[in-house]
This record gives structure tokens, C-alpha cells and sequence, in this order.
């Protein structure tokens, strides 16, 4: 086994040379004052041998910059812990003989984008048929039968729908997070959960590229997936936590 190294830096051109990219807009002209501006700013995240690569005008009042920079500290990647994935990943026909073990019926997963968000797309490739990139969404699991309630969903709508169809666990999708709107609405329907004595009786899941397993626990939810998830990782937790957790209801 290798040892894992101790302080790391980006590779640019060359093993730690410390290079990395950056891009931003400024909210002024394009010109020679709004270059050095940029400069000074990317100096002041404390980047050395800063060059601009692009200065490019969006319009007469904003500018777009790529830059470059070396950054001058490093990491020990040795000492890093992150917690592991608390569950195992399986595959669909796997996933399918799980439920019909531990459950002896079909799951019932009601999904959502909640407030006013109008985003589908990530919640669709967990749901729907196609999924995505080769993934088939929970929709083609034998198993599971899937309720997607689309866009700007509020949350008392999604509220009544899990009680109408007696859901087992809830996929919330949040995909704008501008001025931390994400988080109200995810703040709001665990509220109203706690409220109607729900939230212990469904696994609750969000997803968004917004959106961390921290945060998602730390919010009041069961998991959080981010960018880069496919329906399988979502699948093989929904059925892991709720048989996990009917096992300690079971053992109230």
C-alpha cells in the first residue's frame, strides 16, 4: 500500500507547482483600471505570479476575467478524516431483491422541487426512466413506484401528497441557491414535518449541487447528494436507511 502524501498543491504545469484557474466578473467597465483591479483582488486571495489570461466585456457595465496563480500553501492530505459512506452501493437487480426481502412490498418514493424552484433536471435523472448517462432513474426499479411532483412545489402540496400516497421515504430537489433560498425551503418542510410527526416515519433525501451530506444532516435530513450522483447511490441508501430504521422502530 503507498503512503499517502503529506502536504499537497495543484499541478499545473508540473507536480506541485501550485498553478490553479480562476474566473469571476467584476461589476465595472471593461479597460486598464478594471485589469488592475483584477489583479490586486486575486493577489489579495493570496495568489502569487498572477497573470490574466482573459478580460473579456459581458456588457457596458460588467467584465469577465480568467486568470491564473500559484497557490503557496499546501495541505497535509495525510491528516485529513472525512466520515465514510455509511452504505453500501449496489446494483438494480440487487436493489430490487433487497425490498422485496426486507419489505415484502413496493417502496413509495414521492419526489419534488420545492419553493419556486423550476429546475427539473436534476431530480428527473434520479427519477425518471432514462436517468441519466447510462444510469436508469428509480422509475425502472420493479420495486419502487415513483411520484414526481416536477417544479415549484410548494411544501404543504408536498406535504399532502405524502400523506395521500402513504410514501415512504421524500426526494427533494434544490437547485437554486441564491441567496440562500435553498436553505429556507429545506428548513421550511422539515419544520412542517416535525409539525405533522412525519419526519421520523419517512427517510428524507435531498439532492442539488448545492448540496452536502453535512448540510443535509445538519438541516434535519437523512443524506444529501450532490453533482455527479447517479440513481443507483440514491436508490441503495433509500432502502439501506428505511430498513434501517424499521428495524429501530421496530425495537422501540
Amino acid at each position: 500500500m503507498s503512503r499517502e502524501p503529506n502536504n499537497v498543491l495543484p499541478y499545473g504545469d508540473a507536480p506541485a507547482d501550485g498553478i490553479v484557474q480562476v474566473s469571476f466578473t467584476l461589476p465595472v467597465p471593461s479597460g486598464e483600471k478594471t485589469r488592475h483591479a483584477a489583479l490586486l483582488l486575486i493577489r489579495n486571495m493570496g495568489l502569487e505570479d498572477v497573470s490574466i489570461a482573459l478580460m473579456e466585456p459581458i456588457d457596458s457595465s460588467f467584465t469577465y476575467f480568467i486568470a491564473y496563480g500559484r497557490v503557496c500553501t499546501a495541505v497535509n492530505y495525510a491528516t485529513i478524516e472525512v466520515e465514510e459512506q455509511p452504505y453500501k452501493i449496489m446494483k438494480p437487480d440487487s436493489i430490487d431483491e433487497f425490498i422485496r426481502r426486507e419489505f415484502g412490498r413496493k417502496l413509495t418514493v414521492v419526489g419534488a422541487c420545492i419553493g419556486s424552484d423550476a429546475h427539473t433536471v436534476g431530480i428527473d435523472a434520479i427519477l425518471n426512466m432514462k436517468g441519466y448517462n447510462r444510469h436508469k432513474g428509480l422509475e425502472s426499479y420493479r420495486e419502487i413506484r415513483i411520484i414526481n411532483m416536477g417544479a415549484q412545489v410548494s411544501c404543504e402540496d408536498l406535504l399532502a401528497k405524502t400523506r395521500e400516497e402513504n410514501a415512504d421515504a421524500l426526494l427533494i430537489s434544490q437547485i437554486v441557491t441564491h441567496k440562500g433560498i435553498h436553505i429556507k425551503n429545506l428548513t421550511k418542510m422539515i419544520k412542517i414535518l416535525k409539525a405533522e410527526r412525519l419526519k421520523e416515519k419517512l427517510v428524507l433525501i435531498v439532492g442539488g449541487p448545492g448540496i452536502t451530506a453535512e448540510l443535509a444532516r445538519d438541516l434535519g435530513y437523512d443524506a444529501g447528494f450532490g453533482r455527479g450522483t447517479y440513481p443507483e447511490q440514491v436508490a441503495s441508501f433509500l432502502v439501506q436507511e428505511l430498513a434501517r430504521q424499521n428495524g429501530a422502530r421496530g425495537n422501540d
